[in-house]
């Protein structure tokens, strides 16, 4: 069980499981495992019998689970009305389901680092072996520290946390630092909204995360690592913090590794959860017991890091990937990929798609094969206008521009980053210039106010956005903004003041003719900017059911002589609760002159 999990109900299914199996006398074993990343199928139920093939039941209801058990383990069947798939069989004919294989969300991707993610219990060290975990740490003691970074440098694996820096010169240059003692940071600071493949990795399979960051202590030289974690996913610290104490338990942490002579430990540290903690020099200062600003680099922390001794900091998905890469070869995973960026890459997907979840796919795979392939596009009657690439500080890709490939270079040049790898899919429904101005809420609200470029820039573009959503922006008001965001983007302290300017940047760049509509016309094109559009009732449609008037806040809707429901525009505070309750869509918004 995992967060996502456990919030649509896992802990109830797991309940009546362990009751369904009691009153009907199964001889059965029950366990957990962590998330697959497809957040559509929660919570799920993976079933497994002798002779039978093993089987996955989607969107399970405690109330299912009798019926499910008494199906498939004493009528032997694999019950359609319940399973998503099989992952194993030979099922055949038109009632057959399908093979995880034949679907397309699972045949698409490519299970490098998330291979255990849903498959071994997470809070188990033994499963964790048995899947091959370890063979990494074993095969880097036998190689040595140089041959181990040589290994990771000739992968090609780059950092999955941000710029993306080759993950082996990193290792190299801190090992090269003279100044002893050296340490290992795991950063484990997801705060991307909308963004969970570390907390995923971690819950789903930390032993992988722990054998990473003992990895990389070995590679550096170092002989204490930290795993900084925000305090907000309580289920991701508690595992990890488990996975340190089992490995320290069995001799995998602590002195003698694996009798190698290597002594390391690991410490689980609580981030208090402020966004820019994610930022390395930031992070560095709150494990010192300091307030997490960021400072001026050089020196990078790979010189000059936690209590000013050389550190290397890498993210969870990164040091999953080392691991990996040490056990699997660095030839596998440099097959991977492009030229310039080798192997996969985890992305979640959220926002107007049919399914939300986290992927994993190779470097390259264009936007599009993620959004509609693996997500399922769009619901019905629900087009796609761009997609948000790189978290609150990315920037917002056209629909027309889906075909592009998911790497670094590429995503730079459009104007987006890939950042840890958050995709928000926006629809024809959201308008630009409003979402703009609602990832600059966040940024500006995340600043920690060290620097004046990004504490004073992006609350002055958050005010001149304000200006344009209220219809009192002006053509000036463009290039100002425009200005005062390269400002910000180049003089900032930290990335994230270099980068909080690329929602506006990416949506100048691609949906001008929505900020211009809003500052000649006074029209949103979407009808979302409250200052600019009217709610209104067609009597026609209206059916009399009182609905709007019953639910609204203002007591704006009263009925009329003819029977039907009118909006009194001076009470409408623009709620939009009448519109979304009304049962035929006689509510509907008008902009522009039609506001009039």
């Amino acid at each position: 069980m995992a967060s996502c999990t456990l919030a649509t109900g896992a802990e109830a299914v797991y309940r009546a499981v362990e009751d369904a199996v009691e009153k009907m006398g199964l001889e059965a074993t029950i366990t957990i495992s962590g998330c697959h990343g497809l957040d559509f199928i929660d919570p799920w139920l993976e079933l497994s019998a002798k002779g039978m093939p093993t089987a996955i039941y989607a969107n399970v209801k405690p109330s299912d689970v009798p019926h499910i058990l008494e199906e498939y383990f004493v009528k032997r069947n694999v019950s359609k009305a319940f399973a998503l798939k099989e992952k194993t069989g030979a099922a055949s004919g038109e009632d057959k389901v399908p093979l995880l294989s034949e679907l397309s969300f699972w045949a698409k991707q490519y299970k490098w680092v998330s291979r255990n993610c849903g498959v071994v219990n997470p809070e188990s060290l033994e499963e964790y072996v048995v899947s091959g975990g370890y063979r990494g740490l074993s095969r880097a003691f036998k190689l040595g520290p140089e041959a181990t970074i040589e290994e990771i440098l000739k992968s090609g694996l780059r950092g999955r946390g941000g710029a993306g820096f080759p993950t082996g010169m990193k290792w190299r240059i801190t090992r090269q630092q003279k100044a002893t003692p050296k340490y290992v940071i795991a950063n484990a600071d997801e705060g991307d909204p909308g963004a969970f493949m570390n907390r995923l990795l971690a819950e789903s399979d930390p032993f992988r995360i722990i054998e990473g960051l003992t990895i990389a202590g070995y590679a550096i030289g170092a002989n204490q690592g930290y795993i900084f974690v925000r305090a907000e996913k309580p289920l991701m610290a508690k595992r990890l913090q488990k996975a340190v104490e089992e490995a320290r338990r069995y001799g995998l942490l602590g002195k003698n590794i694996l009798g190698s002579g290597f002594d390391f430990d690991i410490e689980v540290i609580l981030s208090a959860g402020a966004f820019v903690c994610g930022e390395e020099t930031a992070m560095i200062a709150a494990i010192e017991g300091k307030r997490a600003w960021p400072r001026q680099r050089p020196p990078y922390p790979a010189e000059k890091g936690l209590w000013g001794k050389p550190t290397a900091i890498n993210n969870v998905e990164t040091l999953a990937h080392a691991a990996t890469i040490m056990a699997e070869g660095a030839e596998k995973f440099a097959a991977l990929g492009t030229e310039k960026t080798k192997g996969t890459k985890m992305f979640c997907v959220t926002g107007a798609v049919k399914r939300v979840g986290a992927y994993e796919v190779p470097i390259g795979t264009s936007i599009r094969v993620l959004v509609e392939e693996l997500a399922g596009g769009a619901p019905e009657g629900v087009e796609v206008k761009a997609v948000q690439i790189g978290g609150p500080s990315g920037g917002c890709i056209p629909a027309n521009l889906l075909d592009l490939p998911l790497d670094y270079e590429t995503l730079q040049g459009a104007g987006a980053i890939m950042g840890s790898g958050g995709i928000v899919v926006i629809s024809h429904e959201n308008c630009m210039v409003d979402v703009a101005k609602f990832f600059l809420t966040f940024t500006s609200a995340e600043s920690c106010g060290k620097c004046v470029p990004c504490r004073v820039g992006l609350r002055v573009m958050w005010s001149i956005l304000d200006k344009i959503t209220k219809g009192e922006g002006t053509e000036e008001d463009l290039q100002v903004l425009r200005q005062v965001a390269e400002t910000v983007r180049s003089a900032s302290l930290c990335a994230l003041g270099g980068t909080a300017p690329n929602p506006v940047l990416s949506t100048l760049r691609y949906f001008m003719d929505e900020y211009t509509a809003h500052i000649r016309e006074k029209f949103c094109p979407a009808l979302v900017c409250s200052a600019l559009i009217k709610f209104r009732i067609d009597e026609e449609k209206c059916i009399a059911c009182g609905q709007c008037a019953m639910n609204c806040p203002a007591h704006a809707i009263s009925k009329v002589e003819s029977g039907k429901y009118r909006i009194d525009e001076s009470l409408c505070i623009k709620c939009g609760v009448c519109y979304t309750v009304c049962p035929v869509k006689a509510v509907y918004k008008v902009t522009g002159a039609r506001a009039g």
